[in-house]
């Protein structure tokens, strides 16, 4: 989507652009695929995650396709600009990254599935970077909506880790901080469900190929140790 010209740096606060104090677009109120309220509130019992991998064009699509998901939304997290455009993330400048927000029925998905389809969706060890998209806009994170989804959030990290190391990766350099004090800045228009709009469209999501194993989530019903396996690759691209 956007290739940075100089060294990804996050900005300061004091350095980051002034922003606005509302949004300079409208969003639009309806899912594309799943037809549900984009905007909340939502329904009684569900719930709310957050993450960055990369590109959201691709990694909304990711979420959407999930049984169990109500609805998904791309935006800006993460950052000190508040409403900021897709123009002002991708200079660096506002120290967003691009990320996804999913509402989710737990009782039908739970939020270690979702935890396993980001660490397997992209790589998290590229610090500034996805692939050929390199800029700040494109750090890996998981920004989180309670204590239990910290402390998920950190096992799950923790667990990638090994098996990670042991496939010859580096270090995982996403960071998993509270969702509260770190707005989500819905992006525009265009970019919501994007590759639903453009089913040709740049992706950008793909993945190591290891795959955070089955027993990660406890309520399965795995009677095996918490384990990894590493899987051939076959993820999109």
């Amino acid at each position: 989507m956007f290739l940075s010209r100089r060294a990804p740096v996050l900005p300061t606060p004091e350095e980051a652009l002034p922003g606005r104090p509302s949004p300079a677009f409208s969003v639009p109120d309806r899912h594309t695929v799943l037809g549900n309220a984009l905007l909340g509130p939502y329904p009684e019992g569900l719930e709310v995650a957050d993450f960055a991998l990369g590109c959201f064009w691709g990694a909304e699509r990711k979420f959407w396709q999930t049984p169990g998901v109500w609805t998904t939304l791309v935006g800006y997290q993460g950052g000190h600009t508040p409403n900021p455009s897709y123009e002002e993330a991708c200079s660096g400048r506002t120290g967003h990254t691009e990320a996804v927000r999913v509402v989710f029925d737990p009782s039908v998905v739970s939020y270690e599935q979702l935890l396993k389809l980001f660490w397997e969706s992209h790589d998290p060890t590229q610090g500034f970077r996805q692939g050929n998209d390199v800029g700040t806009q494109y750090r890996s994170a998981v920004y989180t909506h309670s204590p239990a989804q910290a402390a998920t959030a950190a096992a799950s990290r923790e667990a990638y880790q090994k098996v990670l190391t042991s496939s010859g990766y580096g270090t995982i350099t996403t960071e998993i901080l509270p969702a509260e004090g770190r707005p989500f800045y819905p992006a525009e228009a265009y970019h919501q469900q994007y590759l639903d709009k453009n089913p040709a469209g740049y992706c950008g999501i793909g993945g190591t190929g290891v795959k955070l194993g089955d027993p990660f989530e406890t309520n399965w019903g795995a009677s095996c140790p918490t384990g990894l396996t590493p899987a051939p690759e076959t993820e999109e691209k």
